[in-house]
């Protein structure tokens, strides 16, 4: 940053200011307060008139001092533009009111905005703003915490292995993470070697592990201190006054109460507040859902499309989000990135969707007392913050408002979940309410604080409190009596005008007010003449002169007076009911808790009864089983297009008994990639608690969902087709459990085809033999089929397809047995080849067909189980098949059968 020397006449006193706190701040962008704008000089004014494309100006004549600035009243817009492209801003205010202090204004920087801790008013209802924190241990643990503070969400958990810290970060997304700027020391792998992972110059990360983290676009260094147990831990105690981690869940769990604690410095840090709205931090452990990482996430586009730019209609999210409330968008976004891992939870959900879904009058009940209820966390967030002005505390008024109606139509429901969500009642709580039969005690309505607001907030308020009138009359008479003051004055003050026109004669004169002098008559030019001796000139313009009177004088003292003591006990008063309001702010939490799983139960029951689907069973075993089963998102997307209807499908996996595996054969745009995606979308969704677009469908709980869907390189990483699918492959062989779910589609083409082949065969034959897992394997590898015939608990199935003259018509049908052909020239010709490449291609397919390859098979001679193996590697000419699986054997003489069988050796040698 350029600098100024203490004698330099251009380090004028607010500039002095300026560079004090740009020296504590060197990595912000500094916003200084001067008078109605926002000024930033030098290297800051220059990138940020770049970035905002504002006008560069000079404080000099010889432009050595580069500025530029952006209206106080409008600074949001700018900053909220600068904080997505990843900048960190420095707020340098006024602390003091210009109009009462003589000399310079006070200046200090009275908060840090980032990514992360900034509440962002673009910000989608169902999305979260994450701002993380990661930390790694003496002993090798990984800990990681995350804070949304437009809603106060705060949770922390822990990893035995970076990768798995890494996959988490992937998965949240968050927009900033704070880190130890010295680096993280990583603990043993599985070879028992140490790693550093440390950060270059340019902030990327670098080193082993650091896969998929250069998407966060803000990684902020903060001391190693700030993330040692001896800080860390008592902040964290402190910041929620309790003595000890364990009643957060935190006992035993060092290293993740350590990241929490991290993250509580770097919120006071940036002068966050006082952060009352945060919840208490809460330990989370992955294995208490069903685990999808960040590929399968991605693969199966649960919450965004899996291309950037396209359409948010390809998501599950999109095709599920009928929720009437922000927090149950939030709350399905989380819970199909995390669905449940438990029976009874899961059939608890259940059973409350059945209900709403069978009984249209209750459900709609339920989604109509919900109209009107706003976003409560981000509107108590910024009430924390101190950043909700009057009309948004009385939106958060009308959202409480509408909370006893909610818990009225909730209390009419009778499964368990209901009656949890909307509160039980024992004999004492019968005795005690018996006045009220709509009153439960689980669910708090807030009508105190609603009443708070309503009683204190006008019905129609400014929107800033310098305009005045935020707080109704009657709170506290000297309010009262200060604006009466204030309006006699003004009264006073047309009474004024009115006497002083008809004794000079002016009829042109006016009583006016500016900031700067005060009342004052203004008189034209061409009337000064008739001013009186008594007036005492103020002002000299161009086309006028502007005078004062004693008594003018005295009347604005007094309304001056009047306003700033209102305005000023207005704002005390509007901080005792913020006080109050965040007092309850766990009530509220708690609340809003509830009326999520209220919105996604209703929502659940909604679209079950809007697009027939069926309650799945689900149990602890590991069977996998789905009757006339559609894909949720295509089916929605065809019937908005009016392209058709989806073809609905079956199938059936049981790890235990078998098939533990379908081997899909069949051509391109069959269908296998749907009917792979469509079976992990119906596990998700059963496991959520929603009911499924199926006849029928059993699920034994599945732990984790693994895919192997598609690749593409990733040359900024360094990494090919190739290795990124043998990557996801090794993380899937090497995690996988009976009672995960594996997807994987085309697994090997990546590569040279027998390489790819032997691959794709030796995975099969581990999934089968050594982990068990329900597998879905889709193929062009026609060769693999014949791993039916060995493993037991291996299926074909085929997509279904229609010869005609015209060419191949796909059915979109699943059923048993091996594909006989691929069908691949077919479908370059329907994808508009020109026929000369068809032709050849055909040409050149016929020439394979002929070759035949006897490498291995020799070899093998005294092995007659891994003869069967290696005839994968002798391709046999499809025409040869073809005319064998024509023939009729019963009809065919001995003369005849030799006669082929002559033939088709001769054809075999071409």
């Amino acid at each position: 940053m350029a600098t100024l020397s203490d004698n330099d006449p251009m380090l004028t006193p607010v500039m002095r200011q300026y560079f004090a706190a740009k020296e504590a701040h060197p990595d912000c962008l500094m916003f200084c307060r001067i008078g109605d704008f926002y000024e930033l000089f030098y290297e800051d004014a220059i990138l940020v008139a770049r970035e905002l494309q504002l006008t560069l100006t000079a404080r000099d004549k010889e432009k050595k001092q580069p500025m530029c600035g952006v209206p106080y009243h409008a600074a949001e817009i700018y900053l909220q533009r600068l904080l997505r492209k990843g900048y960190r801003i420095a707020l340098c205010e006024q602390m003091e009111d210009p109009k009462t202090v003589k000399g310079i204004v006070k200046r200090e920087v009275t908060r840090v905005l980032t990514p992360g801790t900034a509440v962002d008013p673009g910000l989608g209802a169902g999305e979260s703003c994450w701002l993380a924190s990661v930390v790694v241990t003496k002993g090798g643990m990984v800990g990681l915490a995350m804070i949304d503070l437009s809603t106060g969400d705060f949770r922390a958990t822990e990893f035995g292995s970076w990768a798995l810290a890494v996959d988490e970060l992937s998965r949240v997304k968050p927009v900033e993470l704070v880190y130890a700027h010295g680096g993280l020391g990583l603990g043993s792998g599985e070879k028992g070697e140490k790693q550093v992972l440390r950060f270059a110059k340019d902030d990327k990360f670098s080193g082993e592990g650091s896969f998929g983290l250069d998407e966060i676009k803000t990684k902020t260094p903060v001391e190693d201190w700030v993330f040692s147990a001896e800080h860390a831990l008592p902040l964290l105690r402190q910041q929620f006054k309790v003595l000890a981690l364990d009643g957060l869940g935190l006992g035993g769990h060092e290293a993740a109460a350590i990241a929490a604690g991290g993250l509580v410095h770097y919120l006071r840090q940036t002068k966050q507040g006082a952060l009352e709205h945060l919840e208490p931090v809460r330990f989370y452990e992955r294995s208490g859902s069903l685990e999808l990482d960040a590929v399968s996430v991605r693969n199966l586009e649960l919450v965004e499309p899996l291309f950037s730019g396209e359409s948010a209609q390809t998501t599950l999210l999109y095709t599920m989000d009928g929720c009437c409330t922000p927090m149950g968008k939030r709350l399905l976004r989380a819970t199909l990135l995390r669905p449940a891992y438990s029976v009874t939870e899961i059939d608890a959900r259940l059973e409350a969707v059945a209900e709403a879904a069978g009984d249209l009058r209750k459900r709609e009940g339920v989604r109509r007392a919900m109209d009107g209820l706003l976003d409560m966390e981000r509107l108590l967030g910024r009430v924390a913050m101190d950043s909700a002005g009057p009309r948004e505390v009385l939106a958060l008024a009308a959202t409480l408002g509408c909370l006893p109606g909610l818990r009225t139509a909730v209390g009419a429901m009778g499964a368990a979940k209901w009656r949890e969500l909307g509160g039980g009642r024992d004999e004492k709580q019968v005795l005690r309410f018996a006045k009220d039969d709509n009153d439960f005690s689980g669910f708090d309505s807030l009508e105190d604080l609603h009443e708070l607001i309503v009683a204190t907030i006008v019905d129609e308020p400014p929107v800033t409190f310098a305009d005045g009138g935020v707080i109704r009359a009657g709170i506290l008479p000297e309010l009262d009596e200060l604006r009466e003051l204030s309006r006699s004055g003004r009264a006073a003050l047309v009474a004024i005008e009115e006497r002083e026109r008809a004794r000079t004669g002016i009829g042109s004169l006016k009583v006016r007010y500016n900031s700067v002098f005060g009342y004052y008559l203004e008189v034209s030019k061409s009337n000064l003449k008739a001013v009186p001796p008594d007036y005492e000139r103020k002002q000299t313009l161009v086309n006028a002169e502007r005078f004062t009177t004693p008594e003018l004088k005295e009347y604005e003292a007094k309304i001056l007076t009047a306003q700033e003591k209102s305005l000023e006990i207005e704002r005390r008063l509007f901080a005792e009911m913020r006080a109050r309001l965040l007092a309850g702010a766990g009530r509220v939490r708690e609340t809003a808790r509830r009326v999520a799983e209220i919105d996604l139960l209703a929502n659940f029951a909604h679209l079950a009864a809007l697009r027939g689907w069926t309650r799945p069973t689900i149990d602890e075993t590991t069977v996998l089983e789905f009757a006339q089963a559609r894909h949720p998102v295509v089916e929605r997307r065809m019937e908005e297009s009016g392209s058709g209807r989806f073809v609905p499908n079956s199938g059936y996996l049981d790890a235990d008994a078998g098939p533990s595996i379908l081997l899909m054969t069949g051509p391109n745009m069959g269908g296998k990639s749907t009917y792979l995606r469509m079976a992990a979308l119906l596990v998700v969704m059963a496991q959520c608690g929603s009911f499924v677009p199926a006849e029928r469908m059993r699920v034994g709980l599945v732990d984790r969902i693994y895919t192997r869907i598609g690749a593409s390189d990733n040359v900024a990483r360094g990494r090919s087709t190739f290795m990124v699918e043998m990557t996801e492959t090794a993380a899937i062989l090497n995690t996988a459990t009976a009672k995960s779910l594996v997807l994987l589609d085309e697994m090997g083409r990546g590569t040279a085809t027998y390489d790819g082949l032997s691959l794709a065969w030796s995975t099969v034959e581990h999934l089968h033999e050594r982990i068990g897992a329900r597998t879905l394997f889709a193929t062009h590898y026609h060769e693999l089929t014949l791993l039916a015939d060995k493993l037991r608990k291996l299926r074909n199935v085929r997509v279904t397809v229609k010869e005609n003259a015209g060419g191949i018509v796909f059915l979109h049908t699943i059923e048993a047995g091996a594909a006989s052909k691929s069908y691949g020239i077919e479908v370059a010709r329907l994808a508009g080849l020109p026929n000369a490449v068809i032709s050849r291609a055909r040409e050149v397919l016929k020439l394979h067909e002929r070759a035949e390859t006897q490498q291995v098979a020799t070899a093998m001679k005294d092995e007659p189980a891994r003869q069967m193996q290696m005839t994968m590697f002798t391709p046999l000419s499809q025409r040869i098949v073809d005319r064998i699986e024509e023939l009729d054997v019963d009809d065919m003489t001995p003369r005849e059968a030799l006669n082929l069988l002559a033939e088709l050796k001769r054809e075999l040698k071409g």
